[in-house]
């Protein structure tokens, strides 16, 4: 899958970030005739890989005709103009959702499977007997007052965790199989601009055949998993990582009339999230330590222009087991967060901006008793993980809704308020004055009463993890990168988290994947088109 390069090269197509976005435009550049040449700072995958492999797609793909859900384009937008808001122009969206079915269909080409089994309840991520669920809004007020709910979420068919490897996989294979170039260990140090167009790049590669290449490769593959849940734990290998890159690595330059940025979000970079998101800083980082804004900073100094660099997911999952949805969840001042059947990110977001970033889950006897029963159907084994910890050591435990409230710090009469509203409202039949879904709602009766902090400090066992979702603006039709007065800049594109898309206002799981490879595959049908016309060649 490997090839080095020599000093100077010259292809059609580069793309800078072999994750998702970086794949998709591979693949679609060399389907349109472009010789193609993708480096990355890794071995490639990048935050994709580690990703769920969800995917969110809709308008009626095969895997929801089996399940026997309907949907339709113009449903699916209906539901994605109240996420995506003005993220994108209303062409775009369309164009999105009606290439979307087709979008399931083109990664099977490439060699991902997807299934149509649907969960019977609520989950932030579906065993292995389930492929296909709701992994957003679809069936949470206010959103399903606009769209009918239907399942969008096509998890990649594998094992446990592996489902982002596997899809990632598939796509890097069928990219080397198509004549695609892949250089490992490669970082971009400028971008080569002439006449006001991009015609190239400088980087710095440690070539495989150096003695620092053994060691480095062996310490990326055992902290990579770990630090995408925890990358404290791995700091002091990365470093070591990094210093072994550093002291091996070449100056080199390639010459071609495209260049597509496809680098990764900004998450790992702690300075950016101060400035641009400073609520978020808690969080814990979802990617690799090359989601740092390098892609993104290319892009600035070339002169192209950013925007919802504040746009930061929080995944406050409450689910699995799906009884820990039949709760409450409260700010210190006892009051309601918002409907819990939101996506966890939706609700996570409410909780950051309006709550300060603190918040309890409030149970009774009944839903946590009833959650105890569907811990071993629901979970996964990271899922375990943390529902172990609750169920042992995580929560606070009293006889009344007072005393819960004096344990866990939370403002006594705004929490007895926010309960009795809650139970009066099943009790009258009127259902949750938040309108959580009737199925999801237990009155808080029966003592003891439970609480567990989901707050973005309460515990390295329960983090909040999340990515970025800002970056450089695009034009919706091609993906070349815009400058401050909208116009664009010959020869420079951006996809994925590099650039703003679909679910740069609100991610839900699959989104951001799902525009990954959209906007990978319109960045590199474009680039290929421009670059294979006759005299496009980089000087």
């Amino acid at each position: 899958m490997n090839a080095a390069g020599s000093n100077t090269d010259r292809f059609d197509v580069v793309v800078v970030g072999f994750g998702g976005a970086g794949a998709a435009a591979t693949i679609e550049a060399a389907d349109n005739g472009a010789r193609v040449l993708v480096l990355d700072r890794a071995y490639g995958g990048g935050a994709s890989a580690l990703s769920g492999g969800v995917v969110y797609a809709g308008g009626g793909t095969a895997q929801q005709r089996e399940a026997g859900y309907d949907d339709d384009p113009e449903n699916l937008y209906a539901y994605l103009r109240q996420e995506a808001r003005d993220a994108v122009d209303e062409s775009t969206l369309r164009r999105f959702c009606e290439q979307s079915p087709g979008m399931i269909t083109w990664l099977e080409k490439q060699g991902a499977s997807f299934a149509g089994s649907v969960p019977s309840y609520k989950t932030s991520y579906p065993t292995d007997r389930h492929y296909l669920y709701y992994s957003g809004n679809e069936k949470a007020y206010p959103y399903n007052e606009s769209a009918r709910p239907a399942p969008r979420g096509h998890r990649t068919v594998a094992k446990g965790l592996a489902s982002g490897k596997v899809l990632w996989t598939k796509l890097a294979e069928s990219a080397v199989r198509k004549g695609v170039t892949f250089i490992p260990l490669a970082q971009v140090t400028d971008l080569i601009i002439e006449d006001g167009a991009v015609v190239g790049l400088k980087y710095r590669v440690l070539d495989e055949s150096h003695p620092n290449a053994a060691e480095h490769r062996k310490l990326t593959r055992r902290s990579g998993k770990i630090g995408n849940f925890a990358p404290d734990l791995v700091k002091k290998t990365v470093t070591k990582i990094e210093r072994l890159w550093d002291g091996g690595a070449e100056a080199r330059e390639v010459r071609a009339p495209a260049v597509i940025l496809a680098a990764g979000g900004f998450i790992y970079n702690k300075e950016w999230v101060a400035k641009y998101a400073p609520q978020f800083t808690k969080i814990s980082p979802l990617g690799t330590p090359a989601d740092d804004g390098a892609g993104i900073t290319l892009g600035v100094t070339a002169g192209g222009d950013v925007a919802r660099m504040g746009n930061v997911t929080a995944w406050r999952f409450l689910s699995p087991p799906s009884a820990f949805i039949e709760g409450i969840t409260v700010g210190l001042d006892g009051q309601r967060i918002q409907n819990e059947d939101l996506y966890g990110a939706t609700h996570g977001d409410v909780m950051m901006r309006n709550f300060g970033g603190k918040g309890w889950a409030v149970y009774d006897a009944v839903s946590w008793d009833k959650a105890r029963r569907q811990f071993w159907s629901q979970t996964q084994i990271f899922q375990k993980l943390q529902v172990i910890y609750l169920f042992a050591l995580g929560h606070k435990t009293a006889r009344t809704v007072s005393a819960l409230a004096a344990k866990i710090g939370v403002d006594p009469d705004g929490l007895q308020k926010s309960v009795d509203v809650y139970n009066a409202g099943i009790a009258s039949g009127q259902g949750d004055p938040a309108h959580k879904a009737p199925e999801l709602c237990q009155p808080i009766l029966k003592p003891p009463f439970r609480a567990f902090n989901i707050s973005d400090d309460s515990s390295p066992f329960l983090p909040i993890p999340g990515l970025t979702l800002g970056g450089l603006i695009v034009d919706g039709a091609s993906g070349l990168v815009k400058r401050e007065d909208g116009t664009p800049i010959h020869g420079l594109y951006a996809a994925g988290r590099n650039a703003v898309g679909v679910c740069s206002n609100s991610y839900i799981s699959g989104l951001s994947l799902a525009d990954c490879f959209f906007s990978g595959r319109r960045a590199g049908a474009h680039a290929a088109l421009q670059a294979t016309k006759p005299g496009a060649s980089a000087a």
